[in-house]
């Protein structure tokens, strides 16, 4: 049996085939849907609760970029989650390809919503406001009113009234009758005022990109009375140093600072009220000449050079050690100790001494002869029993309970090691054994079975300095502001728009019929619509 088929029919299929999209269409269409979809409204606000949300493990989880050290912690403390987070980057949330890729869509989804919305709102400040409907009595605000006067008279009398109101007026000719309307309307802050808030949210997105590119940060802790300072030329003179994508570390803006003393003002209970360090500093031509100014750095009070900000961040004590090797040559060492407890200032670390040349025959004798001081700080110090701790944060009493070493510190291995504990391999290699376990007050010495003496001096304060700058702190804030003008604007301003129709009734009166629409808030226009009808209406020349 054999299929005949007809020329309408064989038509219809070449027609068919000629409508199906091909290729490069489809792949048009899906950009073009891809790209409205990202770009509306809805799909910012999703990107910008995601920003939100991915924001949290960077505040919860210790990050690469500020300390290392609780990141290497976490990972020990948590074997099983560790390694998976560390594989998600969520140590490192804010340089993630995650949260850059949140960021950069969030930015093109702005862009491509906000620009037709400002072009549509230009083409409509342009634009005159819309002609009167037919019916006003339909609209959900209506008056009527008879008022003497010509028609003329009466729409100039009103349009006057209508004071702040973007309004035309228009003359109509309704079969040998004339009518006169006048259209107006306000309120066209109110989308300038949401345009703005969401171009500041925009500018504010790149004022933080830009300066987490092109900006750094550096932590160091400088020892106060008499300490050797610290300038701010290189990230190396740094303890730790976080820069911007694009910073080199070449570029940095060259100061210098020393510290005369440390006034911190305690509550009895040890809780502190006030800190600040009295300090100099030199800054450009300062050093050239040798110049120091004095500055009293208090917190939340940064000194500013430069574009860069010194804030005052945090404070501690350094322990002051002498020893004195049996040759009768001393060493005296001066080391920042951590704070284990914020209000006693309790703290902790360790000292490491290398003998001075000549002391000992050969390099790998004097290695031999290297001492190490590891134990507690206690500023005003309490004992119970032979346990040390602290009573109070000022140093009031200060003393020590430490363990003496001696043997390889490991100075010359080149190895990096803590600044405030042992490398506890060196005790168990038994490169470094210990010699004693005393508690000192200021003044008083021990002595060890070679005849080294080590005594505590005391210990000075020292604080910690974080430098910090940022090219665009300033458009932060002028965005921060500009968003919070118009999100005022934007919740104050209201859309209202108002028709008013003159006809020409019996000699010397008109008839005024006015209808008005709320385009966005209506509470309270009912009120307001009753004062502009009272306004419009009176009989006062």
């Amino acid at each position: 049996m054999t299929d005949v088929s007809s020329p309408e029919d064989v038509h219809d299929v070449k027609t068919a085939e000629t409508r199906r999209p091909g290729p490069v269409s489809q792949v048009l269409a899906l950009f073009r849907n891809t790209w409205r979809t990202l770009t509306s409204m809805g799909t910012a606000l999703v990107l910008l609760f995601l920003l939100a949300l991915g924001a949290i493990p960077g505040a919860l989880l210790p990050q690469r970029s500020l300390n290392a050290g609780k990141v290497d912690e976490y990972l020990a403390q948590h074997p099983t989650i560790g390694p998976w987070l560390d594989k998600v980057q969520a140590f490192s949330v804010f340089s993630s390809f995650w949260f850059t890729s949140i960021y950069v869509l969030l930015f093109i989804s702005l862009v491509g919503c906000l620009t037709p919305r400002m072009l549509e709102h230009i083409r409509s400040l342009r634009a005159v406001p819309v002609p009167a409907p037919r019916n006003l009595a339909r609209l959900p605000k209506h008056a009527e009113a008879t008022v003497p006067g010509e028609p003329d008279a009466v729409a100039e009398r009103i349009a006057k009234r209508l004071k702040g109101w973007r309004q035309t007026t228009r003359k109509i000719d309704d079969g040998g009758r004339e009518i006169t309307e006048i259209s107006s309307e306000k309120g066209y802050l109110r989308e300038f005022g949401n345009i703005v808030f969401h171009f500041s949210l925009l500018g504010l997105l790149v004022a933080i990109a830009f300066g987490k590119m092109f900006g750094y940060e550096g932590n160091v802790i400088v020892i106060a009375d008499g300490g050797p300072g610290f300038c701010s030329a290189s990230p190396a003179a740094f303890d730790s140093f976080r820069a911007g994508n694009v910073v080199d570390g070449t570029a940095l803006h060259p100061s210098c600072l020393r510290v005369h003393d440390f006034d911190a003002r305690y509550l009895p209970s040890g809780q502190a009220t006030a800190f600040a360090a009295n300090i100099d500093y030199q800054d450009g031509a300062d050093l050239v000449s040798g110049t120091w100014r004095p500055y009293r750095l208090e917190v939340n009070h940064p000194l500013r050079l430069g574009g860069e900000r010194i804030y005052l961040q945090g404070h501690g004590y350094a322990p002051t050690f002498t020893v004195t090797f049996p040759n009768g040559q001393t060493r005296t060492s001066t080391v920042q100790w951590k704070p284990e407890n914020a209000l006693t200032m309790l703290s902790s670390g360790v000292v490491r001494v290398d003998p001075p040349g000549g002391s000992y025959p050969g390099d790998r004798e004097r290695r031999k002869h290297q001492i190490a001081i590891q134990g507690l700080f206690a500023p005003t110090a309490e004992l119970d029993g032979k346990l040390l701790s602290s009573s109070f944060p000022a140093m009031n009493a200060p003393a020590v309970a430490i363990d003496i070493y001696r043997g390889d510190t490991g100075l010359d291995s080149g190895k990096p090691q803590s600044l405030f504990s042992l490398d506890p391999s060196l005790i168990e290699q038994k490169r470094l054994t210990k010699q004693a376990r005393v508690n000192l007050k200021a003044g008083e010495q021990t002595k060890l079975d070679d005849g080294t003496v080590i005594r505590f001096d005391g210990a000075v304060p020292f604080i910690n300095v974080q430098v910090s700058h940022d090219p665009a702190q300033a458009w932060v804030l002028v965005f921060a502001l500009t968003m919070m003008a118009g999100l005022l604007v934007s919740l104050v301003v209201r859309r209202r728009r108002v028709w008013i129709r003159i006809v020409s009734a019996e000699a010397g009166t008109v008839n005024v019929e006015l209808g008005g629409l709320a385009r966005t808030d209506n509470s309270g226009w009912g009120d307001e619509f009753e004062k502009l009808t009272e306004r419009l209406i009176e009989d006062k020349r």
